[in-house]
């Protein structure tokens, strides 16, 4: 049994197809399925059941795709060991992540800090990126809220006020804080349905004892701004989110319910993180742990 026959396995089982997987291997179909009946005779089983250019893994198959995905995780990850004791190479950090500035602030930090790391990017939704963790094409995502999820571990690093955004004309403009049972009537601006801030403050209104009566729904949290001058409604702000605080918008703090949100830094369960990644990861958790004790000691 041969590594190159263990990844052809994988590669001809994810695809169900054995010539779309010679494309994606660029090596010649009939060497592709020769290689896989030299694997099922070196087993003595067959993996698939053939349905005209079709395949499906059979019970077999299944069983035996399981093992291997452990094997070759387990030498890949030998791999980033091995490069990590030599010093081969810098290091890669692949994270899903949501658009926001404070990681903006916090990314740009880092790599100011430590050069010889690089970062890879990308946006995700938290399905996906609990996907992205199980199949090994990240080594991390940020995400809230917090994952609960078996096989995945996480840290808790940043809880941050959702506040209430009115317009200037709003008839609680003068106040500073607000208890939420009170816009029950009002009209809200809101981020699409899906998003998973949409589902948190749509919670809060549940938990104040009213269903929200929604105006306007954008797609980045950053145009909510603008259509809260206009005085069509009210909406939910993070506070991190808040760069410019002379808007021409008023900021409530909400008494009740509690209205935060927490952001956890989130991996997969016993896989090997490289050096890289585990100094991505340490930076990210005292990062966050400074600010906030610079925001309790401003004199500091």
């Amino acid at each position: 049994m041969e590594l190159l026959q263990l990844q052809y396995f994988r590669t001809v089982a994810r695809l169900e197809h054995m010539t779309k997987a010679a494309q994606e291997i660029r090596i010649a179909q009939p060497a592709l399925s020769k290689t896989i009946a030299r694997l099922e005779e070196d087993l003595g089983v067959q993996l698939f059941e053939r349905k005209g250019r079709n395949i499906q893994l059979n019970s077999f198959g299944k069983v035996f795709l399981k093992k291997v995905e452990i094997a070759l995780s387990a030498l890949e990850e030998g791999r980033k060991e091995v490069k990590d004791l030599a010093r081969i190479e810098g290091g890669r950090v692949f994270i899903s992540t949501t658009t926001h500035k404070c990681f903006s602030d916090l990314i740009g930090t880092f790599l100011s800090e430590h050069p010889e790391i690089k970062l890879q990017i990308s946006q995700a939704s938290n399905n996906e990126k609990v996907k992205q963790l199980r199949n090994g094409d990240i080594d991390f995502c940020i995400t809230f809220p917090p994952l609960e999820v078996e096989g995945i571990a996480g840290k808790s690093f940043l809880t941050e006020e959702i506040l209430l955004a009115v317009p200037t004309t709003h008839r609680f403009a003068d106040r500073k804080r607000i208890d939420l049972s009170q816009l029950f009537d009002d009209a809200f601006i809101s981020i699409k349905e899906g998003n998973p801030f949409r589902e948190m403050t749509d919670d809060f209104c549940k938990k104040a004892g009213f269903t929200p009566k929604i105006v306007c729904e954008v797609d980045e949290l950053s145009a909510i701004s603008h259509f809260i001058r206009t005085g069509i409604g009210v909406a939910f702000l993070p506070e991190t989110l808040i760069e410019n605080k002379k808007l021409p918008i008023r900021l409530l703090q909400i008494d009740k319910p509690v209205c935060q949100r927490t952001y956890q830094i989130a991996w997969l369960e016993n896989r090997y993180l490289s050096i890289a990644a585990q100094k991505f990861r340490d930076f990210v958790y005292h990062y966050f742990n400074d600010l906030q004790k610079q925001s309790n000691h401003p004199s500091l």
